[in-house]
C-alpha cells in the first residue's frame, strides 16, 4: 500500500482502463501504475458538507475519477443525514447509534420539550430522514443549533454497560450521559449513490470494478438501513475477486500510452477558501431539506468554478477539491431534476413521493 499516493486519474482507452497516474506527496511528482484490473475503494463523499461523520479521505475522488473516466454514475441525490451526532465545541463529530434511541433515550429541544412524537407515530424510531428533517425544524423554531438526546430516564447502569464507547467519548467533553443530555445536531453521514456497478461490482468501463460506498450497485434503495454498508463492503468485495478471476482469464494485454497537453497554468486561486466555501453552500442548499431555488443557487456557484477544471493544480489538495466540485455538482443537478421527495432525497417543493419517478439518474461523460 502506497500511502504517499494521490490517484488522479484513471488510464482508460477505448472504455478499457489499464491503470492509474498518481501523484506522489514526498517527490512531488506523477507516477504511472498501470495493471489489469482496477478496483475503487475509495469511500464516499461526506466531507463535501461542513458538519459530517466522514474520514478526511471522503472527498468523493473515486466517483470523481470514474465520471471522467466515462464510468457511468448513478443515483448521486441520495445522501443520508444522522440525525444525532454529537455537536460540542472542540469535540468531533462523533455518531450517536440509533441503538441509544432503541434504548430509550428521547430527543428533547432547546427547551426541555420532547418533539418526536408530534412528528411521527413511531417518535424517536422513526426513519433517519424523518428524524432529520424534525430535528432541523425544532432547531429553527427554536433559534438553536442543537437538540439534546435525553438517557437521564434511563437506568446508569444499563446505559454505561450498552454504550461503553460514547459513555467514554462523552466523558472526555466533560459530559456524563446518565446525568447530562447529549448535545446532538445532524451530519452527513453515508452516499447511497456512486459509480453505477452491477452485482459482481463490474463498472460500465471494461477492467474497472468498484466496491463499498464508492459504488453504487442499488441494493440500498433511496436510504440505505443501518449497518448493511459493512454488508456491501464483505459482498461485493468477495464478487469482485471471483468476477476478476474470469476476467483474468481471456486478458489481451495492451500498453497504450498516455499523455495530457491540454491543461493551462494553475489558476493561482485560494482552493482553502474554496473548500470551505463549498462545504457551507453543500450543507445549505443541498442538505438534508432541499428546493428548486436552493439547488439552482448552487448549481450557479458550480457553474461559476467551473474554469478550473481547464487548469493544473500544484499539489493533491487542490486535486481534491477539484473533485469535490465535480462530485458536488453532479449531486445538486441529480437533486434538481428529480422532482419529489424519496427516502435520503427531500424537496420542500416536491415533498410527495411520485410512482413516476421510481427510476434512476444516471450521469456519464
Amino acid at each position: 500500500m502506497l500511502e504517499i499516493h494521490y490517484v488522479v486519474d484513471l488510464l482508460v482507452r477505448e472504455n478499457t482502463c489499464y491503470g492509474v497516474l498518481a501523484y506522489d506527496r514526498d517527490r512531488r511528482s506523477f507516477r504511472v501504475f498501470r495493471g489489469k484490473v482496477v478496483v475503487l475503494a475509495t469511500g464516499g463523499l461526506g466531507r463535501l458538507f461542513e458538519h459530517n461523520t466522514n474520514p478526511e479521505i471522503a472527498t468523493g475522488d473515486g466517483i470523481a475519477i470514474a465520471f471522467r473516466a466515462g464510468a457511468e454514475v448513478m443515483d448521486m441525490e441520495f445522501i443520508q443525514f444522522h440525525p444525532t451526532v454529537l455537536n460540542l465545541p472542540g469535540a468531533p463529530r462523533f455518531l450517536i447509534s440509533e441503538a441509544v434511541r432503541g434504548e430509550g433515550a428521547y430527543l428533547r429541544n432547546c427547551q426541555g420539550q420532547r418533539f418526536m412524537p408530534r412528528y411521527h407515530d413511531l417518535a424517536e424510531l422513526a426513519p433517519r430522514d424523518i428524524v432529520v428533517r424534525a430535528i432541523l425544524k425544532e432547531m429553527a423554531v427554536t433559534n438553536s443549533n442543537i437538540v439534546y438526546l435525553d438517557l437521564t430516564h434511563l437506568d446508569p447502569v444499563v446505559v454505561r454497560l450498552r454504550f461503553p464507547n460514547i459513555t467514554k467519548t462523552c466523558a472526555a467533553y466533560k459530559l456524563d450521559i446518565t446525568v447530562d443530555p447529549i448535545p446532538v445536531a445532524p451530519a452527513a453521514h453515508y452516499m447511497m449513490g456512486g459509480v453505477k456497478t452491477n452485482l459482481v461490482g463490474e463498472t460500465s468501463v471494461r477492467g474497472l470494478y468498484a466496491c463499498g460506498e464508492v459504488s453504487c450497485p442499488g441494493v440500498h434503495g433511496a436510504n440505505r438501513l443501518a449497518s448493511n454498508s459493512l454488508l456491501d463492503g464483505l459482498v461485493f468485495g468477495g464478487r469482485i475477486v471471483e468476477e476478476t478471476r474470469k476476467f483474468l482469464k481471456d486478458y489481451q494485454p495492451r500498453r497504450p500510452e498516455f499523455a495530457c497537453d491540454w491543461l493551462l497554468e494553475p489558476a493561482g486561486i485560494d482552493y482553502a477558501a474554496l473548500r470551505k466555501e463549498l462545504e457551507v453552500l453543500m450543507g445549505d442548499k443541498v442538505g438534508p431539506v432541499r428546493s428548486g431555488s436552493g439547488l439552482k443557487e448552487a448549481l450557479k456557484f458550480f457553474d461559476h468554478w467551473g474554469y478550473l477544471f481547464r487548469h493544473g493544480v500544484e499539489d493533491a489538495g487542490q486535486m481534491e477539491v477539484k473533485n469535490m466540485l465535480q462530485v458536488g455538482e453532479m449531486v445538486a443537478e441529480a437533486a434538481l431534476a428529480r422532482r419529489e421527495s424519496r427516502g435520503g432525497h427531500y424537496r420542500v417543493d416536491y415533498p410527495d413521493t411520485r410512482r413516476r419517478w421510481q427510476k434512476h439518474i444516471i450521469f456519464r461523460r
